[in-house]
């Protein structure tokens, strides 16, 4: 099985989340920023930050360079000051380019400023790393 992780985000969060996830699926954690093209990817792994209630603009721009014909599949993880909001921007661009996006999505505190400082934690991050492991079931 293809698998691919990327992340796009301003603090450092995603970066966290999908490094983690990353290792321990044995692959590494792609920067959109530097546009990594992907291969033939069965599960795609996306982490990112919401800002103002946006998903991440830098993730939402690269989302849209994806091809149904190499990304089968997409698993979206999300860290946010407030915790319940979640990609769905980036669901709708990959389900409208006939990506399959699964419904089920990994979401945590990421902390901001003088909010939840010190999100996300080893607990969250180990639960990243769950949740990705059993997306591969």
């Amino acid at each position: 099985m293809n698998i691919a992780v990327i992340y796009g985000g301003m603090t450092g969060h995603s970066k966290k989340i999908a490094k983690a996830v990353a290792d321990a699926l044995g692959t590494q954690a792609l920067n959109v920023r530097d546009k990594p093209e992907l291969g033939n990817t069965d599960i795609l792994f996306a982490a990112g930050g919401i800002y103002g209630g946006a998903c991440h603009p830098e993730l939402t721009e690269y989302a849209k360079t994806l091809s149904p014909d190499k990304v089968k599949r997409a698993v979206l993880m999300t860290s946010s000051c407030f915790g319940k909001s979640g990609q769905d921007e980036i669901r709708k661009i990959l389900t409208d380019i006939g990506i399959k996006a699964d419904e089920e999505e990994y979401r945590c505190f990421g902390g901001f400023l003088f909010v939840k400082i010190g999100h996300p934690n080893k607990t969250e991050i180990d639960g990243a790393v769950k949740f990705a492991k059993s997306a591969l079931k």
